[in-house]
Parts: structure tokens; C-alpha cells; sequence
């Protein structure tokens, strides 16, 4: 079992190594790491290809911190070296920071498990769970120094003090520093006793805007993406995949590639069973050569006869309408709180909608790529993964080698949104790699990026709500029907389909009496799944879309109506992810300070909106209030976003508003343009010409960013601030125009 925890093994596991040039490294033991000669001494030159340590201490009073999460633009590479910084008392403007390779180890069982910390980039987790462990290591490596110190200077270790690497006996006015004292803390035994922690009134760095420490590297093209990099000897390949949704070839003809100059092989990838999860999506045919140039032209001289598939007659408007049919009859009932036919049947008013929101793709700006070099003493796999276990389990499984036997290396990713969750083009470069006994780099091209995606499920929402005479909420209920992401996972039978779709403690469970969540299980061939904050993204449209309809049929304010039926602050009990609580006390918070500084409510001129949504992601809170202005043709701006956030303790707040201003052009690029189209089984989006991304004229020109820290246990932040995003422009244009946007994207919906 793999946890989140700084170290499954004892704190003994702990290393104090002094290299030559006086370094110390607070890691697992070397003879436990599965490193080549050199590498942990060229940690005191720089930063490395390959670091197994999270903390390196130079003489010179640099400090490596080695952060164990991909790096995806979320920022990890500064926020999760801040928490161990933090409690080591480091200058953090001395703090270098590198991406650790994939860490793996056996435990007590014989089971793989991690070294140091899970290794993932993905539900908005790396702070929630680093928070402790990567201070734990911090604190270590303190009181390592610190006892180094003390022993030098003659004086009680509890006497010194700590900052900016500096270790200070206030009363003899000794001092030394980090760099200095690194070699004998080196030498050192770790005490029995646990390092203690900082309280929160001690932070000096948590809580700090910071500048991301690789900034540079990007903006000035030294930053290493998977596609960047390189191994001597590599060839490159490019695949030609069925594009038909789970067919195969009737017939290839590969003599005009094979005869391209430079090319050295075609290799057949074959198609995943049909009844079991993924490894590679689809069936291929790699075109292996010395350049990327002669692969895909190699691949352009394939010939190939696609079968056409099992979803050969799937379109989007059949999809739409198969999902349609479905809300006509009855589904599987999730939760059933109270007596909710009775409650209906007593209603004083009923307020129903119908919401559609369609097949999206992540379209990172870095297309899918991976190196992957398979031999007989070992596998490499070098590439932009958020999830560098899954390419080494799925490439152990492929291989039947043992999995500590698998390198992984993440690259930095030029975007992920939870499409590097699958690492289905690791295991492909990895076939193609063991087909031509050399190291390949797997490239793909953007149509095949929008064509062989994971896409975020769609469906159609059916909301229901019963109010009484005074006007109190009634009964509720959400119904949806949508093809679930969950549909290929192993052992997982359809009745456990919805868990991935519906989150059934979200608002308004435990707030009104009668509830009732009923989930439709649809049919469709297209791969599923997870997209920047899952299921959150297309629910929040729906259910804070549907509370202004509420609204505005009863002659209520939408802010007030949000507030009434949000209630006092109390802590309810929540299971899914983000929980084990949500506080509608919270959600109201960021809802008035959001209305408060966006001015929600004041007179606007004409063809001008405001609308407001609020929604609880993952273990944070996120209010915002959007302005819209229409022109007479209706062509529709968004002049500014203003949004509250309440993420409990805040570690960097220039990534926490970086995050934010990310999830509202997101949201608001996929809400304005963005879908993906079928026609006879296949994608027929293939470029940006089509499947059109936000320009950036279309951009709010302003994002305010108002962030609660309360204290609290800190939550992520990479998807909070997508969901709120499209429902409250909704809203806003229903404010202008009276018209109502029930299926996403709204396109040309303003001019019709």
C-alpha cells in the first residue's frame, strides 16, 4: 500500500551523508537506492538528471530541495520546497529545487510501496499530503544541524536558534552556518525523538508570496519538457492509432514507409482487450526512424484499412439523445434521504431544468511524448507523466519485470489537467523501444493529442427542487446521464459506474430533508477521463445554474437565496474526496466576500451583467462574480473576475492566485468554444482550427484574487477555481439577456 506519509520505513532510514566536498544529504540509505556511480555526488554541483534526496546541503550555503511531485505549471516546484525549507530555516533565496525521480522500494510484505512520499500530481493533493511529512524532513535536517552546532560551539542545542541559514547562540554571540557546519552534521546519529514541528504563529516562509524557482528557466527556454529531452543513440517514432473508438485494421500495407529514407521499422502496437482497463488506448502501427521528419512521413506512406468498430453509428447527437432517452426512465438511486415523493407530492412550487455539457479534451500545449529504453538489465522511461507510478506499473505488467527494475523519470509537463493521470504513451514508447532494441522518443502530433484523449465524460443533468409554502427547500434532486470515466476500470462493476460522476454529499445534502441522486449509466466509445477538477466542473454549472433559476422564478436574489439555504457554519460530514467535511458556513464566506469586492448587486450600464456561483472542490472554497458585456450582435466580453478563496492555510499566495487565474481562463475557454465532436465512431476535431481554445482577447482583463487563510488544515488548489466559473458567467448573461444557457458551449447561442 502506497500512503502519503513522509516515509513508511523508520525514521532510522534517515541518511547523514557527507560527500567529499563536505555536503550533507538527508535522504534514504544509498545502499536502498537504485542509483548509477556519480549521481549523488553530482548533486553538490547542481542540480541533477537523476536525485533520490530531499534535502542536499553545499558548503557553499546553497541548498537542493528535491520535490517529489510533477510539475505540471501547479507550481510544486516552489510550494512543496517552501514546507521543508520552512522548518529547516533556510534562506529561501538560496533554495535550488529539482524534480525527484520515481522512488519505489519493497516493504516488510514483499509489496512495492514508496521510499519517501507518494509521487503523483493530481486531485489537488500535493499540499494536503505533504503537509506534514516534507516539514518532518525539514525539521530533520534542523535538528541535525543544529546538534552539529551545538557541540561545536559548547552550549546547550536548545539555546540556538535558526534563520535564513544562519544557527545562533544569542548569549556567547556565536554563530555558524549551514554550509559550514553540514559536514559534521553529516556525521551525526538521528535522535529517537521526532523533530518538532512549527507552530503556524512561527512561520516565517509559509505563507509568503514567492516567485517560482524555475520561472526563469521557463520564460528563457531552459526548461526541460518531456519533448526536449534526449538519450544518445535514441530514434524517434511517431503511430498511426485506429481512429475509429475501439476498432482495428482490416489490412496494412507498410512497404512505402518502410522504403522512406530513414526509416528503420514499422511495429505493430496491439489493441487492449475489450472487456479490461486500458494500456495503450488504441491500436497502432509505429513508424520507427532516425529523425521525427522521416517517421511522419513514413507514417503518411502507411496504408492502412480501419475497421470501423463497435461504435461505428455514435455521433454527439445520438450520444445527446441516447442520454435524453435514458432520464425517462428510472436510473440507480444513490442516496435517498426522507420521504421524497411525499415531499414533491406536498410542494407548494417546483422548480425543474434540464442541463447538457459535452465531450471536452485537456489539449495541453505539450502533445503527449515519452523516451523509453527497454533492455535486458532495465527499463528507462523519461517523460511528462503526473503519474510516474502508473507508467511503471503498466510497463512492468506489459514486460512481466519487476517493477524496481523500472526507472522514471518525470520530465517537467507543458500542461496535464489530469490527461498525464493515464500513461498510456509511456507503455507505447516502451512496446516500440523492446520491438527495435534501441531507445526510442515517442512523439505525438496535436491531431493525435485531440483524437486519442481521455475526454471529460458527457451527460445530461435532470434537477429537480420542491420548495413549501413559507418558501423553505423542500426536496431535491440531481439526476444524470452520462457514459462514466469509471467504465474500464479492473474489477469495477457498472452499479459503482456513478461514484465517478455524482458526489452525493455535495450541497445540498445534509441541508434539506428529502434528497434524492439517481445516476443513468450511458453507452459510448469514447475513452473517458479525469479533467481538471472531474465531476466538480460539470456539476457546479449544473446545480448553481439551476439555484439562479430558483432564484429568479421566485423573485429572490440569487446571493440571498445562496446564503439562506447555506445556513449557519457547522461542519457535515462529506466522503468523498476533499472530505471528511464540508462547512456551509465556509461556502457562504467566500460567497459575501466575493459579492463585497466584485460589487455583486450594484446598478450596471447597459448590456452589462454580474452573475455570481460558488462551489466546494476537493477541500476548498471558491466564490466568484463574473461581468459580461453584450453588444447589440451579441458578441460577449468578460472584463473581470472577482474571486474569493478559502483553501485553509495558504503556503504560497502567488500560486494560490496563479491557480486561481488559470481555472478561470480555463473555465471560461471551455465554456465559451469548447467541445468535442463525433461523427460515425471517431473524433473529428483535430486541430485548433476547431476544437478553438480561448484567445487571448478573449480573456478577462482583470482577475482579483481575495484569499481567506483561516488557519486550517491547507487544502489544494489546482482545480478549485475552474468549477464556479461557467455558472456564474451564465447567470450574468441571463442578466443581460433573460436568456438561459443550458447546454454547453454557449458558441453562437447569444446570436441565434
Amino acid at each position: 500500500m502506497m500512503d502519503g506519509s513522509l516515509l513508511s520505513a523508520t525514521r532510522r532510514d534517515f541518511l547523514r551523508y557527507a560527500t567529499s566536498a563536505g555536503a550533507l544529504i538527508v535522504a534514504a540509505p544509498l545502499s536502498a537506492c537504485s542509483r548509477r556511480p556519480g549521481e549523488v555526488e553530482a548533486l553538490v554541483d547542481g542540480p541533477p538528471a537523476l536525485v533520490g534526496a530531499f534535502i542536499v546541503i553545499r558548503p557553499d550555503e546553497t541548498v537542493l530541495i528535491a520535490f517529489p511531485n510533477p510539475e505540471m505549471g501547479q507550481g510544486v516546484d516552489t510550494s512543496l520546497p517552501m514546507l521543508v525549507a520552512e522548518e529547516l530555516g533556510a534562506d529561501f533565496d538560496k533554495v535550488e529545487t529539482t524534480q525527484m525521480p520515481l522512488e519505489l522500494k519493497r516493504d516488510e510484505d514483499g509489496e512495492i510501496a514508496w521510499k519517501y512520499v507518494g509521487q503523483g500530481s493530481g486531485g489537488s493533493y500535493s499540499i494536503v499530503g505533504h503537509w506534514e511529512g516534507l516539514r518532518r524532513a525539514g525539521a530533520t535536517a534542523r535538528m541535525l544541524l543544529v546538534a552539529a552546532a551545538a557541540a561545536e560551539m559548547g552550549v546547550d542545542a536548545a539555546e540556538l536558534t535558526v534563520a535564513q541559514g544562519v544557527i545562533r547562540h544569542e548569549v556567547s554571540g556565536q554563530e555558524t552556518t549551514f554550509g559550514a557546519i553540514a559536514s559534521a552534521a553529516a556525521a551525526l546519529d538521528v535522535p529517537e525523538e521526532e523533530p518538532a514541528l512549527k507552530p503556524s504563529e512561527d512561520f516565517t516562509l509559509i505563507g509568503t508570496p514567492q516567485k517560482m524557482k524555475n520561472a526563469r528557466a521557463i520564460v528563457t527556454g531552459n526548461a526541460v519538457y518531456g519533448i526536449d529531452a534526449e538519450v544518445p543513440g535514441m530514434l524517434h517514432a511517431v503511430i498511426a492509432r485506429c481512429p475509429y473508438f475501439d476498432g482495428i485494421a482490416n489490412s496494412v500495407d507498410d512497404r512505402a514507409a518502410r522504403s522512406v529514407p530513414g526509416v528503420r521499422d514499422v511495429v505493430k502496437i496491439e489493441r487492449p482487450p475489450l472487456d479490461g482497463p486500458y494500456g495503450v488506448q488504441a491500436e497502432g502501427y509505429a513508424v520507427v526512424a532516425d529523425s521525427v521528419w522521416a517517421a511522419l512521413k513514413g507514417r503518411d506512406a502507411l496504408s492502412i484499412d480501419w475497421n470501423h468498430g463497435p461504435y461505428a453509428n455514435e455521433s454527439s447527437p445520438s450520444f445527446q439523445a441516447h442520454c435524453e432517452n435514458l432520464l425517462t426512465g428510472q436510473g440507480q438511486v444513490v442516496r435517498d434521504d426522507g420521504d421524497f415523493d411525499a415531499a414533491f407530492a406536498a410542494a407548494a412550487t417546483i422548480h425543474e431544468a434540464h442541463y447538457w455539457q459535452p465531450y471536452v479534451s485537456h489539449a495541453p500545449l505539450e502533445p503527449q511524448n515519452c523516451i523509453a529504453d527497454v533492455r535486458e538489465d532495465g527499463i528507462d522511461i523519461i517523460g511528462p507523466m503526473q503519474m510516474p507510478s502508473s507508467a511503471n506499473r503498466l510497463v512492468a505488467q506489459a514486460f512481466d519485470r519487476d517493477r524496481l527494475s523500472i526507472r522514471v523519470q518525470p520530465t517537467r509537463l507543458g500542461g496535464g489537467f489530469g490527461r498525464r493521470l493515464t500513461s498510456d504513451y509511456a507503455l507505447e514508447a516502451a512496446l516500440t523501444s523492446a520491438a527495435v532494441g534501441k531507445p526510442v522518443k515517442l512523439l505525438w502530433t496535436r491531431e493525435d493529442d485531440l483524437r486519442h484523449d481521455f475526454y471529460r465524460p458527457s451527460g445530461m443533468h435532470h434537477l429537480r427542487a420542491a420548495f413549501d409554502a413559507e418558501g423553505a427547500l423542500t426536496a431535491w434532486t440531481h439526476r444524470l446521464a452520462s457514459a462514466s470515466k469509471y467504465y474500464r476500470r479492473p474489477n469495477m462493476p457498472e452499479t459503482d459506474y456513478w461514484q465517478a460522476e455524482l458526489y452525493p454529499d455535495d450541497f445540498p445534502a445534509h441541508l434539506v430533508d428529502n434528497l434524492r441522486v439517481e445516476y443513468f449509466s450511458a453507452r459510448s466509445g469514447a475513452p473517458r477521463g479525469s479533467w481538471r477538477a472531474p465531476a466538480h466542473t460539470a456539476n457546479a454549472f449544473v446545480v448553481q445554474s439551476f439555484l439562479d433559476e430558483i432564484a429568479i422564478a421566485r423573485g429572490e436574489d440569487p446571493l440571498a437565496l445562496r446564503l439562506r439555504l447555506l445556513g449557519e457554519s457547522q461542519e457535515l460530514p462529506y466522503e468523498q474526496h476533499g472530505g471528511p467535511v464540508f462547512n456551509p458556513g465556509r461556502l457562504a464566506g467566500v460567497l459575501r466576500l466575493a459579492a463585497e469586492k466584485g460589487d455583486y448587486g450594484a446598478p450596471m450600464s447597459e448590456g452589462c451583467g454580474r452573475g455570481i456561483a460558488a462551489h466546494f472542490t476537493f477541500g476548498g472554497y471558491v466564490a466568484e462574480v463574473v461581468d459580461v458585456k453584450i453588444d447589440a450582435d451579441g458578441r460577449l466580453s468578460v472584463p473581470r473576475v472577482v474571486a474569493a478563496v478559502d483553501v485553509g492555510t495558504v503556503v504560497n499566495p502567488n500560486g494560490i492566485a496563479a491557480q486561481l487565474e488559470s481555472g478561470v481562463n480555463d473555465g471560461l475557454s471551455t465554456a465559451l468554444r469548447l467541445a468535442i465532436n463525433i461523427e460515425g465512431g471517431r473524433v473529428v476535431d483535430g486541430n485548433f482550427d476547431t476544437y478553438q481554445l480561448m484567445r487571448i482577447a478573449d480573456a478577462p482583463r482583470e482577475i482579483e484574487t481575495h484569499i481567506i487563510d483561516n488557519g486550517d488544515p491547507p487544502a489544494g488548489m489546482g482545480e478549485m477555481g475552474l468549477p464556479p466559473l461557467a455558472p456564474a458567467l451564465a447567470n450574468a448573461i441571463f442578466q443581460v439577456t433573460g436568456r438561459r444557457i443550458r447546454n454547453l458551449p454557449i458558441g453562437d447561442q447569444l446570436r441565434a
